[in-house]
């Protein structure tokens, strides 16, 4: 009840944010889904930003879903959640009253921008949506994916024609402004140029690399392309030669635009460059770079009047800057990108995050606010943990080293440097004492710290494979290691040895953790299983089957439940005891990395490939869930092999998907069929 009522309240004031001029900043609670409480950034910046025609809105892709900003304020207007993948491109009608976005689902998508509502999804492509442009009278949208150029009528949603010719994936189409050619940028490093009514091809544009952005001078004279060779190029629309060679950049360019007068040509650069570089659109002489950016600029739009341009990078940052003085204006804040890791302090009141932007980000958890970021690492966070007294934590990541943190100061106190290739894991023991880390490099990744002073202490050598995770037992005397090797090893810490190895994974182990008491050992492996070990004698318990590819697995404080997160972006709860499902969180469009619970067994926090942290409300009255009962009437009969068959050959997340390989098919009509007429109070 209290679940229905809260999220009535934000249908209403999502509704009322349509309705007002008044923008709240609470985000955190917007379209979450059912079982969360809050998210935690707003998603990873994952493709173009597009002004509005009037320049009132500004439309940002994510991980998540399309934010919508308020220009007035530049605060968040809305969110636009529908999309089960990454947005990769969004674009605004010429009326400025839809929206429409291409992602990854293989679907583009049209929104009523004054009410926020979902109009129609357009569905026929059979891969990634790269780019999506309406033609100047706004009755025909482009998309474009793999090798096809679709038409559709916007008024109808029906689809019209497909341009075929490229041989690789499109990266960007657009429209001329007289509407008469569509361009498309393709990986098989042509430019087709074709005529936008009949469909016939007008010409190739060749090209020595892959076009990832292309765009039309305002005038329709000049076609400017960027690439992974670090060049923009300019050719002539009518005759097809190229006219200029722009080369300032340092890496690729994911993206160009002109200004709306036609006299400047911006462009975003890819990682390590991250600049925004402003050229002369007729000379093409360099007039200036931006460099804010902390990693690459996925994004360039200039405001409809030429005062702004926006740009939106890896770092999670919206950047606008002064057209004429080329000065930095304002920042918007609150993206984030990958998230590898999440743990919880001692007392639950804060939880850190490592991304894959080189940050450490920490949440306070009770009001669901941003607290700190912690800079200066320089590479991925892989993993982050929190030391028992919660007033140190650890990160470690790609550069082969381990930063210790001040927490209260937020200040980094050492680096550890003994490894010689990326760390994936790092733990305290439970006295605060030692600190484990397990690298990439096979044959001696295990390494033994002394947490207070940071001295070595001790490789452990024995794996050949990577170690994606560590973990102590809870009296601290043995370690635990899980490898791409597929196996587990178990280590006698004070005697720095090698105990035992468990083997039965037949895929890489990415997470192991060992059950409050001690007595169990679980393990998530890319085999799609959890397995369950007894941590005296090493003895196989069980195995449970339901997940997708494993990335991370941990158990309940009190250790009656063993949480799962998985690469198709669910998170399975486990009654620990009898191995029963108990319930499924689907409110990630891509992988789950890690997954945590407070100290509590309240809340379940998760951090996914999406750029968010989610927070989860759990029950202790959780009911464990009837495998097979795909829909949840508590009896498994032949109404859910018809709920099966509705939905067969179905890649989307869903109960039908019961052995969740990710596709509902006749290996979930077998399992189902084989559990007929089991209730919910079988055992």
């Amino acid at each position: 009840m209290k679940a229905m009522q809260f999220s009535t309240l934000t249908f209403i004031f999502v509704t009322l944010l349509f309705l007002s001029d008044t923008f709240s900043q609470d985000y955190t609670r917007w379209s979450l889904p059912e079982g969360a409480k809050a998210r935690l950034g707003k998603g990873r910046i994952s493709g173009n930003i597009a002004y509005s025609p009037d320049g009132a809105r500004l439309a940002v892709a994510t991980g998540i879903g399309i934010w919508l900003y308020d220009t007035g304020a530049y605060q968040e207007a809305a969110l636009l959640t529908g999309h089960t993948d990454l947005v990769r491109s969004v674009a605004f009608s010429p009326d400025g009253r839809t929206l429409a976005s291409g992602g990854y689902d293989n679907t583009v998508r049209l929104w009523e921008i004054g009410t926020g509502k979902h109009k129609r999804t357009l569905r026929g492509h059979e891969w990634e949506i790269y780019s999506v442009a309406f033609n100047p009278d706004g009755n025909t949208l482009a998309s474009a994916g793999h090798g096809e150029i679709r038409l559709w009528d916007v008024g109808t949603g029906e689809y019209k024609s497909s341009l075929i010719g490229h041989t690789d994936s499109i990266k960007s189409v657009a429209f001329s402004p007289d509407g008469n050619t569509l361009a498309s940028g393709s990986d098989d490093d042509t430019i087709r140029l074709w005529d936008s009514v009949t469909g016939e091809h007008k010409g190739t544009i060749r090209h020595k690399s892959s076009l990832f952005s292309i765009a039309f001078s305002p005038d329709g004279r000049t076609l400017a392309g960027g690439s992974p060779d670090h060049t923009i190029r300019l050719w002539d629309v009518d005759t097809g030669e190229r006219k200029q060679t722009l080369d300032k950049h340092t890496s690729l360019i994911y993206s160009v635009a002109f200004s709306p007068d036609g006299r400047t040509l911006a462009s975003g650069g890819g990682w390590p460059d991250g600049t925004v570089h402003l050229w002369d659109a007729g000379t093409g002489e360099h007039k200036g770079a931006l460099t804010e950016h902390r990693g690459a600029v996925y994004g360039i739009a200039f405001s409809p009047d030429g005062t702004t341009l926006a740009s939106g990078g890896a770092d999670g940052t919206i950047r606008l800057w002064d057209t004429v003085t080329d000065e930095h204006k304002l920042t918007l804040t609150g993206h984030t990108n990958e998230v590898w890791s999440v743990a919880f302090s001692p007392d639950g009141t804060t939880l850190a995050s490592g991304h894959v932007d080189s940050t450490v980000q920490l949440w306070d958890v009770i009001m669901g606010e941003h607290r700190r970021t912690l800079t200066g690492y320089g590479s991925e966070v892989y993993s982050v943990v929190f030391s028992p007294d919660g007033n140190t934590l650890a990160s470690a990541g790609v550069d082969a080293t381990i930063w210790l943190w001040d927490v209260i100061a937020g200040e980094r106190k050492q680096i550890l440097i003994e490894h010689r290739s990326p760390v994936h894991s790092v733990a305290f023991s439970p006295d605060g004492l030692t600190l484990a880390s397990g690298g990439d490099r096979p044959g001696g990744p295990l390494h033994l710290w002394n947490a207070v002073t940071g001295a070595h202490k001790q490789p452990l050598t024995g794996h050949t494979g990577q170690v994606a995770s560590v973990a102590f037992s809870p009296d601290g005397q043995t370690l635990a290691s899980g490898s791409h090797d597929d196996t587990i090893r178990l280590w006698d810490v004070a005697r720095d040895q090698h105990k035992q190895t468990l083997t039965g994974h037949t895929n890489r182990v990415y997470s192991v953790a060992f059950s409050p008491d001690g007595r169990t050992i679980a393990s998530g492996s890319y085999d799609t299983t959890i397995r369950l070990w007894d941590a005296a004698t090493g003895e196989h318990k069980g195995t449970l089957i339901g997940h997708a590819r494993l990335r991370s697995i941990a158990f309940s404080p009190d250790g009656g439940t063993l949480a799962g997160g998985s690469t198709d972006g669910t998170i399975r709860l486990w009654d620990a005891m009898t191995g029963v499902p108990k319930q499924t969180f689907t409110g990630y469009t891509r992988m789950v990395r890690s997954i945590a619970f407070s100290s509590d067994g309240t809340t379940l926090a998760s951090g996914g490939w999406d750029g968010t942290v989610l927070l989860w409300e759990l029950s202790s009255t959780m009911e464990p869930l009837l495998l097979g009962d795909v829909n949840r009437d508590g009896v498994v009969n032949a109404q859910d092999l018809v709920s099966i068959a509705a939905q067969f050959g179905q890649r989307e997340q869903s109960n039908a998907d019961v052995n969740g390989d990710g596709v509902i098919n006749i290996f979930d009509l077998v399992t189902v069929a084989g559990l007929l007429g089991n209730a919910a109070s079988a055992p």
